[in-house]
């Protein structure tokens, strides 16, 4: 018959606890990472799919080649992601807001546009874009996928104000006629003068 001493029982409990506390830690930092990447794959269940792809440095430089600098106006970014749309904007004179459903984003926003020191010229809002109204801004810039591009041009006719501007990027409006272009790979841009862009619908009702 084996005897164990005090001792024996003491290292046992002693590891016992420890092992408690690292399959407790190990859970938390799981479910941590469980809620982040929710976050990032939700929309993938959605009807339709918006992803978090971060706009490309020539994408920021041509959607800044047709906005006026210094020009106050209001500015929304449709899925602004980390907000570094929202951030140039601001830069360039305009209040621009951030419309985006990722929670991890839109705080990611926030704090990039504080270390930017564009913060008042800023807000960032974690909205459903369907139910976000767009009819306070005068500049409009989508970042988007192809299957929205349709829904989201009638969201813009129907609410955006006549003299709106609307800049589309990686996907053009569907019927709108694009006043310009820059035409740059998958970096294109393509701009829209909501006042006189023509499409089917409108010439019917007009």
């Amino acid at each position: 018959m084996e005897y164990f001493g005090e001792g024996s029982k003491t290292k046992t409990k002693s590891i016992s606890t420890s092992g408690k506390i690292l399959i407790a830690a190990t859970g938390g930092v799981g479910i941590g990472l469980s809620v982040i990447c929710a976050s990032f794959v939700a929309p993938a269940f959605r009807r339709i799919c918006l992803p978090y792809v971060p706009a490309t440095t020539e994408q920021v430089r041509n959607v800044l080649n047709f906005l006026p600098k210094n020009s106050q106006g209001k500015l929304l970014d449709i899925g602004s992601g980390d907000g570094r749309i929202v951030v140039a904007a601001a830069k360039h004179g305009f209040n621009a807001d951030g419309v985006e459903l990722n929670p991890w984003l839109v705080w990611y926003s926030r704090i990039s546009a504080l270390r930017h020191g564009v913060h008042r010229q800023t807000h960032f809002y974690r909205r459903d874009l369907w139910k976000y109204s767009i009819t306070p801004y005068e500049y409009v810039v989508i970042f988007g996928v192809e299957q929205m591009m349709q829904d989201l041009e009638k969201k813009l006719i129907a609410e955006a104000p006549g003299n709106a501007k609307i800049i589309a990027c990686r996907f053009p409006l569907p019927n709108l006629q694009p006043k310009s272009l820059i035409e740059d790979g998958v970096n294109t841009v393509w701009f829209y003068d909501l006042n006189k862009a023509k499409s089917p619908d409108r010439t019917t009702s007009a």
